[in-house]
């Protein structure tokens, strides 16, 4: 660890201890900050990934996913089972059910919370995914077998309708929109997806609101009702964002915190990354907001580098990244980069019915995003042409036997 100036050994206090948290702490350290580092994690868990939560945790095959760092050794402070409620910003003070927590650097990294289907609230047998005891609670639900109903056929829902399916339950998906993945993906790529639910074993039912949740059973709008022994809500998430409502730092309709290039918020000293924070993306125009594991770990080494940079210097680093992620499902694994919003051409790359294709977004000839099932060099070699930003030849692109990096123009 390299010594600092002296405005390099004021402190950072980092919220939140999942994986854009714990990423934050530890390049600070990697990149030389030799100041204090106390990082507050509302969980009394050591700090986990998330992504096992839904597979192995899930399933039995692994008891947790805790991060493997060395938090003393590094010198960072940890503070687990701290909740922090609010945030004095005049004062640079945090307040905490243990007392205030003052900061001179700041870095949010609260993430994001599951939405709840309204009616179902403390409803017994209705179970969310986004925590280590959430799936410590599903964990025997799925070991017993019983008939499942998912809400939500997004991400999320389909990973967990293949737990359950592998687990030997019958699963049921429920989703109110007509499609599946009908958020995220256009309809004629998300068409051949919403065939794996069949394939798998699993009931997929679409166009269908849940109007209430009885015991042992769920009650559709239209009248059907559908036997469930659990009922698992996967409906998408917000960024948890309520704790900082007069703090002075800027929300977007969506909740997340505004975040500029360099992942500042509105307020003085203060940083935001991972899923709780939106950016601007000079690449695609737009602002994103991204909730996966890949912006949870990238954005981190960009606020630590805009922290040793120091206060009323130019930031060392602008946040704009390529974003990715990945979800296996159904026995598929599908990965995705880029942000096909605002694409003006759409290429495949081998049969959707197959066991392995991709899917190509280009605008104005050059590449913007690619999703991929089963051909991750696709995955590899598109997200590299992205970055890049030259321009492919579409004829090329659309041919599965030509390797996309030689489809460039």
């Amino acid at each position: 660890m390299s010594e600092q100036t002296d405005k390099n050994q004021s402190g950072v206090v980092i919220v939140g201890a999942g994986m854009a948290g714990v990423q934050t702490a530890v390049a600070l350290r990697e990149q030389g900050f030799a100041g204090p580092v106390t990082l507050l994690g509302a969980e009394p868990h050591q700090p986990y990934d998330r992504p096992p939560l839904s597979k192995a945790v899930l399933l039995g095959k692994a008891e947790d996913s805790a991060f493997d760092v060395d938090f003393e050794g590094l010198g960072i402070e940890l503070r687990l089972g701290t909740e922090v409620t609010g945030l004095r910003a005049a004062e640079r003070e945090l307040d905490t059910e243990a007392g205030p927590v003052p900061y001179e650097t700041l870095v949010l990294a609260t993430g994001a919370e599951p939405l709840t289907l309204p009616g179902t609230e403390g409803v017994a047998g209705v179970h969310l995914l986004r925590t280590l005891d959430d799936a410590a609670r599903l964990r025997p639900v799925l070991a017993a077998a019983p008939s499942v109903v998912v809400v939500g056929a997004g991400w999320i829902g389909a990973e967990f309708a293949t737990a359950a399916r592998e687990a030997g339950c019958a699963v049921t998906v429920v989703e109110a929109a007509d499609r599946v993945l009908a958020g995220a993906l256009p309809e004629e790529v998300a068409a051949p997806m919403g065939r794996w639910y069949a394939e798998a074993g699993a009931e997929l039912v679409t166009g269908a609101k849940v109007a209430g949740v009885e015991a042992g059973q769920v009650l559709l709008a239209d009248g059907r009702v559908l036997p469930a022994g659990a009922v698992v809500v996967g409906i998408g998430a917000r960024p948890a964002t309520g704790w900082l409502a007069g703090s002075g730092v800027e929300l977007g309709p969506d909740g997340s915190v505004t975040a500029d290039a360099y992942l500042r918020t509105s307020v003085p000293g203060v940083y935001a990354v991972g899923d709780c924070a939106s950016f601007p993306s000079g690449r695609y125009g737009t602002r994103l907001l991204v909730h996966h594991w890949d912006n949870a770990l990238q954005g981190p080494r960009a606020v630590a580098a805009n922290i040793l940079a120091g206060a009323g210097e130019e930031p060392a680093e602008v946040y704009d990244p390529v974003p990715y992620f990945w979800s296996e499902q159904f026995g598929r694994f599908v990965q995705y980069a880029g942000h096909h919003g605002g694409a003006d051409e759409m290429l495949w790359r081998g049969d959707p019915d197959g066991a392995a294709w991709s899917v190509c977004w280009l605008r104005g000839g050059v590449l913007v995003a690619v999703l991929a099932v089963g051909r991750p060099r696709d995955l590899a070699q598109g997200r590299r042409l992205i970055e890049t930003g030259v321009p492919v030849d579409p004829a090329k692109a659309s041919d599965p036997a030509v390797p996309l990096k030689s489809a460039v123009a």
